[in-house]
């Protein structure tokens, strides 16, 4: 593989290049006419415009980058995350092509790409799913022996529901015959239809990942877990690895079963096996990513291993060069995604130009980014501007460290999540491990930022009022020198 068309843009783009360059490996990048200036275009050796800004005119345009690469006798295309890489399609048309897919076949695509068909195809490989039952039931004898078997507390949900009508979590056994009742009662009343069925309630459940690498020579492995509960809108903000709470034993168990899941769907290259984490421990199958993940760093700053390496390196036929013996955990690593966007309102896009972009340096500090200062932030895309990883010997100095880092950043211009991010690292439910997916509901409001902003400024005025004073009040001899 000499040459590599990325089909992507901004920091991820960027970041498969650097990796390729290391390789000895050429690179095509593509671009749309809001990208023109971007970073990913100038590193590339190649460069080719393919439309305008809207992704569904240039980025989405598989069978245009497809001519592309071929135009370039480019050998093999990057899909990187989001537009095209969970296209089982274009992964199809690419290889038809007789160019090769960085990343999984496309039955794998397919299968994953559909929570009901993931689970079936999982099904016979002895994977953990939430317990429950997935037919109506209205008798509430049969509900009360559904419930013993799968432990409390449960969920009971309205077969035809929705909005939270006909959803009744239950704690104990003694209140199933009065919470059935209630959730009949309204699901009737709001959809004309009684029915309702039983699941295990996770109720504080924490995202727990797993990275895999699976070659094609039937070897795969997993390389370890990433903890991303710190969400908002159900988008991943914040994450690390390993997980402050996993143990060996359950370490190990969910590794095996990521590993399962990957043979599940014949697998190929680098892929996340998703989980839901309960107060107990016990995890559970939520789907599995049939690609590079933004939060892949955290997990090569622990293993020291480069997964885009090994992604092209599995596409090229080569077999894992290690074995699961072979991988460790080393240190902590953190990530924060720094999105344009107002943590002070929501969480809302920020457009605007980057006046001001400084991006900290230092020892264990990584910024992936794709931008530069003076460029615009585009409408068109996911706002993300950059991923800050910090790396510690522990997970207490991988958090002061990205505490620094945070404070180091400069970016004026536009609103970011970088403040969202120091509030996070700074909260005791944090620092301590003690979060789940709920962090943002629970313990995040714009008035704590707005009082910190505040608290600084007043700080920053007394020190200048102080420094004015001590000037004021220096005797100043006056030179007798001419």
């Amino acid at each position: 593989m000499k040459k590599i068309l990325v089909a992507n843009r901004g920091e991820i783009a960027f970041r498969v290049m650097q990796t390729a360059k290391k390789m000895g490996i050429k690179t095509v990048a593509v671009y749309s006419e809001a990208d023109r200036n971007s970073p990913h275009v100038s590193f590339a050796d190649e460069a080719v415009c393919i439309g305008p800004a809207p992704s569904n005119q240039s980025y989405l345009l598989g069978d245009k980058i497809i001519a592309v690469a071929k135009s370039l006798s480019v050998d093999g295309i990057h899909p990187g995350y989001g537009f095209l890489s969970e296209n089982a399609d274009f992964s199809e048309k690419v290889a038809a092509s007789g160019i090769t897919f960085i990343g999984p076949k496309s039955k794998a695509i397919k299968v994953m790409g559909s929570k009901l068909a993931a689970k079936e195809a999982v099904k016979a490989y002895d994977i953990p799913m939430v317990p429950g039952i997935d037919k109506a039931v209205t008798d509430v004898a049969f509900a009360e022996e559904v419930a013993k078997k799968i432990g409390y507390p449960i969920l009971i949900k309205a077969s035809a529901g929705g909005g939270g009508k006909g959803m009744r979590i239950v704690e104990k056994e003694e209140d199933i015959k009065e919470q059935m009742e209630r959730a009949i009662s309204e699901a009737v009343s709001a959809f004309g239809d009684g029915s309702v069925f039983i699941e295990k309630y996770v109720g504080s459940p924490r995202h727990i990942e797993i990275q895999v690498l699976a070659d094609s020579h039937g070897n795969v492995v997993h390389l370890f877990e990433r903890e991303c509960s710190v969400q908002r809108r159900h988008q991943k903000v914040v994450e690390e690895a390993p997980s402050s709470v996993l143990t060996e034993e359950i370490r190990a168990k969910m590794g095996e079963a990521a590993i399962r899941v990957a043979k599940s769907c014949d697998y190929l290259g680098a892929g996340t096996v998703e989980f839901l984490l309960d107060e107990q421990k016990n995890f559970y199958f939520l789907e599995m990513n049939t690609r590079l993940q933004v939060e892949h760093p955290v997990t090569e700053m622990i293993t020291g291993i480069d997964l885009v390496e090994q992604q092209i390196k599995i596409a090229r036929g080569e077999q894992l060069s290690f074995s699961q013996e072979d991988l460790q955990i080393k240190g902590h690593a953190l990530e924060l995604r720094v999105y344009a966007e107002d943590p002070l309102a929501d969480f809302i896009p920020s457009i605007g130009t980057l006046e001001v972009y400084r991006s900290p340096v230092g020892k264990n500090i990584r910024v992936d980014d794709g931008f530069e200062e003076g460029m615009e932030i585009p409408i068109y895309y996911d706002p993300m501007i950059s991923k800050l990883i910090t790396y510690g010997n522990s997970r207490e100095e991988a958090i002061n460290l990205m505490k620094q880092a945070i404070s180091k950043y400069q970016i004026k211009g536009i609103e970011t999540t970088l403040s969202f991010g120091q509030f996070v690292c700074e909260h005791e439910a944090f620092t301590s491990g003690n979060f789940d997916t709920h962090f943002v509901k629970k313990y995040y409001s714009p008035e704590i930022i707005e009082a910190t902003y505040k608290k600084e400024a007043n700080i920053a005025a007394k020190v200048a009022l102080q420094q004015y004073l001590k000037e004021k009040q220096t005797l100043k001899v006056p030179s007798s020198e001419f």
